[in-house]
């Protein structure tokens, strides 16, 4: 088994640069674009990109991947590295990508980086809603998601630079908030409003951390 050598060794301890990062991540969304990569794989790799603190923690990412030259592809003018977004970056003009979950004895999701709009709409009955708004935009400062659910659930999963505001009303149910609720933020961070009836069901709001964050903790 072949060892690196000290020269080799030296190079992968090296502090990664935003360049470098920049360099792999566009690597990364052209092979995404070829279907080298399926969407999992580019946010798996695409994390990993902005964890990394060396270069040799870059080197695996792109090693399956086809290469032009010895030296990383020029990053283009106009490439937007898609690093985490927080607070008021995450209000985009932009369009919604959904404006309603609504389940009858069923399921349903939304998460990822989807934009949600001004008033988002979700509606159980016997069934269960998720809202994933950690990598999510927002069309708006302040936003209200409004929620009705009979003998269902309504779970909002929120990151810790957002504020989030519950007025909903409980009838044999309840509204609830879990986890670390941030003692500060942003002044011009997103407001997200909760508002709706729940009936024989429960709606819970959790802060969790994001997983380049999760990731971070295990190290």
């Amino acid at each position: 088994m072949s060892e690196l050598t000290p020269h080799e060794d030296d190079s992968a301890r090296m502090r990664a640069s935003d360049a470098d990062r920049d360099a792999v991540a566009h690597s990364l969304r052209e092979a995404l674009a070829e279907g080298r990569l399926d969407p999992d794989e580019h946010a798996d790799r695409l994390d990993a990109v902005y964890r990394a603190k060396t270069l040799g923690e870059l080197v695996p990412l792109t090693r399956d991947l086809p290469t032009t030259g010895s030296t990383p592809t020029p990053v283009p003018a106009d490439f937007r590295s898609p690093r985490p977004i927080y607070g008021a970056g995450r209000i985009v003009d932009q369009a919604p990508t959904s404006n309603s979950a609504l389940v009858l004895m069923g399921g349903a999701d939304r998460s990822g980086n989807w934009v949600v709009p001004g008033a988002f709409t979700a509606a159980a009955m016997m069934g269960g809603i998720e809202l994933d708004l950690r990598e999510a935009r927002f069309t708006r400062r302040e936003t209200t998601i409004w929620i009705c659910t009979l003998m269902g659930g309504v779970g909002i999963i929120v990151p810790d630079d957002i504020q989030v505001r519950v007025h909903g009303l409980p009838i044999m149910g309840g509204f609830g908030i879990e986890g670390n609720t941030p003692s500060v933020v942003e002044p011009d961070a997103p407001i997200v409003h909760i508002r709706g009836i729940a009936v024989m069901g429960g709606v819970g709001v959790e802060y969790r951390a994001r997983k380049h964050q999760d990731d971070e903790e295990d190290e």
